[in-house]
């Protein structure tokens, strides 16, 4: 048992991030007992000298610290139920995705088997946590997290967030209600290029110095949300003129604009929201108040 030692951990869960996480400790000189429910993966993390649990038992029993990565946090009921017999005295960090109250009633949950708790979120370029713009959101008491930071280092440079046990989650998945549209509306943009018979390679610096406006629009998108959102209905107009081309030029060489078609429908329902209200009432106002 190895659990004595301040440079061990157990990792349960080795899907991509989970054997992103053993390589990285086993890198930083950290003993790692790994447990996965199919035993392929773990062979190929004992290959790089992780230690194999057979059981969750033996996993819990191996270390204090036990690092959960899991697709869900009902996976972490189904896992952790096994040997809740074990959990007394451990630390669980769970930094599996799911929504804050979820995490918030899964700490609950951990902490009454005995056990500690923190929720975590990866910020990584896919499972490449050693990309320069890797890191991960902690949240859960600063003492449980300040005690264990140094062992956890390895994964990625560390947020704390704060108590909150679900301010970790509501960081990253905030985070990720960016990324998702972003990724298939840059599809989109790729198949346009392409189906118009241009050159991808060619497109491609373009699109990432276009990028590097974002953070400008980012920091005035924020003080506009603190005084009510940005927008007027002059400029809803123009937007809505805007993803009306967008659509033509998409659907002009077949490809797919139901993206564009949402987003319009966004502007054009700011634009009935403010004509009635009398005032501009921005998209943000509408998202946050639950608006349809």
């Amino acid at each position: 048992m190895s659990q004595q030692g301040s440079r061990s951990v157990s990792i349960i869960g080795l899907g991509p991030m989970g054997r992103a996480m053993v390589r990285a400790l086993l890198a930083a000189g950290t003993e790692v007992t790994v447990w996965n429910r199919s035993s392929e993966k773990a062979d190929e993390m004992v290959a790089l000298g992780a230690k194999r649990a057979a059981t969750v038992a033996e996993a819990l029993d191996a270390n204090k610290v036990i690092v959960l990565s899991l697709t869900h946090y009902a996976a972490m009921y189904e896992v952790l139920g096994q040997a809740v017999d074990r959990l007394p005295g451990k630390v669980i960090a769970n930094l599996s995705s799911d929504s804050p109250v979820k995490a918030r009633e899964g700490a609950a949950w951990v902490r009454s088997h005995g056990a500690e708790f923190l929720s975590g979120g990866f910020m990584s370029a896919g499972d490449n946590i050693t990309h320069p713009a890797s890191y991960v959101f902690y949240s859960g008491p600063r003492a449980v997290f300040e005690e264990h930071a140094e062992l956890l280092r390895p994964l990625s440079p560390q947020e704390y967030l704060g108590e909150d046990d679900g301010v970790a989650q509501t960081f990253y998945q905030a985070l990720l209600v960016t990324f998702h549209p972003w990724m298939l509306a840059f599809d989109q943009a790729l198949a346009v290029i392409e189906r118009s018979g241009h050159d991808i390679d060619q497109f491609l610096p373009y699109a990432q110095r276009f990028a590097e406006a974002y953070p400008f629009f980012m920091a005035e998108y924020s003080a506009a949300a603190k005084s009510g959102g940005w927008g007027d209905i002059a400029a809803f107009a123009m937007m809505d003129a805007g993803a009306q081309h967008i659509i033509d030029a998409s659907d002009e060489v077949g490809v797919d604009a139901t993206l564009s078609r949402v987003a319009q429908e966004w502007w054009r329902r700011a634009r009935a929201a403010s004509e009635e209200a009398g005032r501009p009432v921005s998209i943000f106002e509408l998202m946050r108040s639950g608006a349809s």
